[in-house]
């Protein structure tokens, strides 16, 4: 498996109609953080699972969608440990260290952010932290994005009390 997940964690604005926000569009600088391939995939995923909601992609949409993507390295815990030791009567030398296993580990802040068209104003944000290895297949990759926006999506719109 290429990640692992946590829980999503929304915010949103509690007065918006979400009923009536019918179409979107993307932002045109969409995806920063992300490479232009993964903008691509991105976004291919969201068009597919937001129509699977009904709400559609237009030229006239009534909110735009931005993502961003934050990485930083991950603290590795798996190593293999190597140690050289030499010892004489009354001294002593050694040396120690690690070597990570498994590949180098990102850890992935993904959000979602939808925006009303009408004020450009935030009305709902979805943000997932996971875990990824640096080093992908492109159908990894398209795995954990379908993966991650259908958790995210799973939360919109929210239930409001």
């Amino acid at each position: 498996m290429s990640c692992s997940t946590s829980k999503v964690i929304t915010d949103y604005d509690d007065k918006a109609d979400f009923s009536s926000f019918k179409t979107y569009a993307f932002y045109k600088d969409v995806g920063k953080g992300l490479n232009e391939l993964d903008v691509r995939r991105v976004t291919s995923i969201m068009n597919t699972e937001l129509n699977k909601l009904g709400i559609q992609k237009s030229e006239n949409p009534d909110f735009f969608i931005n993502i961003i993507s934050n990485t930083t390295e991950a603290t590795n815990n798996n190593t293999i440990g190597i140690g050289v030791g030499s010892g004489g009567r009354n001294g002593g030398f050694g040396i120690s260290g690690g070597i990570p296993i498994g590949g180098k580990k990102l850890n992935e802040e993904f959000i979602v952010e939808f925006v009303a068209a009408t004020n450009n104003t935030l009305f709902w944000e979805a943000v997932l932290n996971s875990t990824i290895n640096e080093n992908r297949k492109p159908e990894e990759k398209e795995f954990h994005f379908q993966e991650i926006i259908k958790i995210i999506l799973e939360k919109y719109p929210p239930k409001q009390k």
